[in-house]
């Protein structure tokens, strides 16, 4: 009786520390950070993913140029899992010499040869529903990219979504 009591509780620690050990790779699987980013193609009016490094505008889903731009996309119930929630914050793009250099310095491994207050000026942002570009260091870009800040439950932030 002994043995048989003392074979249960051993079978029990190592089914434990199974469970223990793919709850911790189950959980350490997701960095956290997504290899995807969202992008929006202009012709098309439709939301698509493509890699997160990508430098907008790229090529739109029938090819016919760089017709997609980054589309930073929310869920305004905290619930970025909710697709029904999900809404475009705003879009994104960079001037063809900011592209140039950021995709130059990603292919070499270095930093761009523009400094980050000079870039702000070479990224452009606007509202899914109107035509005009505004530079990101201008107070139109600002208050386009602080808009979606107060979209969330109860006037709070919303929840950025990735692909």
């Amino acid at each position: 009786m002994m043995n048989m009591n003392r074979l249960k509780f051993v079978a029990t620690l190592l089914l434990l520390g199974l469970a223990g050990y793919c709850i911790a790779r189950f959980w350490g699987q997701d960095s956290g950070v997504s290899e995807k980013a969202f992008f929006y193609d202009l012709n098309e009016k439709k939301l698509f993913a493509a890699r997160r490094t990508s430098v907008p505008p790229i090529e739109g889903l029938k090819h016919l140029g760089e017709t997609a731009v980054r589309a930073v996309v929310i869920s305004t119930n905290g619930n970025p899992r909710d697709k029904s929630s999900w809404q475009i914050a705003y879009l994104e793009k960079y001037s063809p010499e900011l592209k140039q250099q950021m995709e130059a310095a990603q292919a070499g491994g270095t930093a761009p040869r523009i400094d980050r207050a000079q870039a702000q000026s070479h990224r452009f942002v606007r509202r899914v529903a109107e035509a005009e570009w505004h530079p990101l260091s201008s107070t139109e870009g600002e208050q386009i990219v602080n808009e979606w800040l107060t979209a969330g439950p109860g006037g709070g932030p919303a929840i950025i979504c990735t692909p």
